[in-house]
């Protein structure tokens, strides 16, 4: 699939906004899908103290898949934070949430402000380097409930978040670059019709901690 340019939908997914006042806000206008981009949700300089503290205090820990009998480990270390009881599972992985810690309550309520939501759970990814990625998925796990609203906001290393539509070829493929800071939301009937990933690459990219905020229900 081709990629999306960003003169199609009036929109450019790969110019960063400079306004570091308010996170800029932009719709990007997909079909059967309500996803907003916020330019910058976290400053650079408070991106970055974010970052380092996110790689030391953060549990990370390796989780393996299991292919036609044998163990592979995921291509990313994880970690699942949230309110009590909130277990989540996905790609037979089943987490037990720690419990929030300062710096992640801060994040959370950003995030919530931002995007005019609340979140009782957290998924945390690093990907160390461009060996590191997720393959296509949605987040529709039954927990989720129906049009779940999943914000993700990166620190780190720019990494390309790419989605496609599930039925409609006529739709090429979305290419967003998600910078430092920058929080992305994905919500309404999103998950429905659209899966997503973090493609790996062969470039040289740093490390990058993504942090995909959602409600478990119980």
């Amino acid at each position: 699939m081709s990629k999306l340019a960003p003169a199609q939908f009036g929109f450019d997914f790969s110019a960063r906004q400079t306004d570091s006042i308010t996170p800029r806000v932009k719709r990007i206008p997909l079909p059967d899908a309500d996803v907003l981009l916020f330019s910058e949700c976290f400053g650079a300089e408070e991106g970055a103290r974010i970052f380092d503290r996110l790689l030391s205090e953060i549990h990370w820990k390796q989780d393996y898949l299991t292919f036609y009998g044998r163990e592979r480990a995921l291509p990313r270390l994880t970690a699942w934070y949230g309110d009590r009881g909130r277990n989540y599972t996905y790609s037979h992985i089943s987490m037990k949430p720690n419990p929030w810690t300062e710096l992640l309550l801060m994040i959370k309520a950003r995030v919530e402000a931002a995007s005019g939501a609340e979140y009782n759970s957290v998924l945390l990814n690093l990907y160390r380097s461009g060996a590191d990625g997720v393959s296509w998925h949605q987040d529709n796990e039954p927990e989720l409930g129906e049009g779940p609203i999943i914000a993700s906001v990166s620190f780190g290393a720019t990494r390309i978040f790419q989605m496609r539509h599930l039925t409609r070829q006529d739709i090429p493929r979305v290419d967003i670059s998600l910078f430092d800071g920058s929080l992305l939301v994905m919500r309404g009937s999103t998950q429905s019709f659209w899966q997503h990933r973090i493609p790996k690459t062969q470039k040289a990219v740093g490390a990058r901690v993504n942090l995909t905020f959602r409600h478990i229900h119980t």
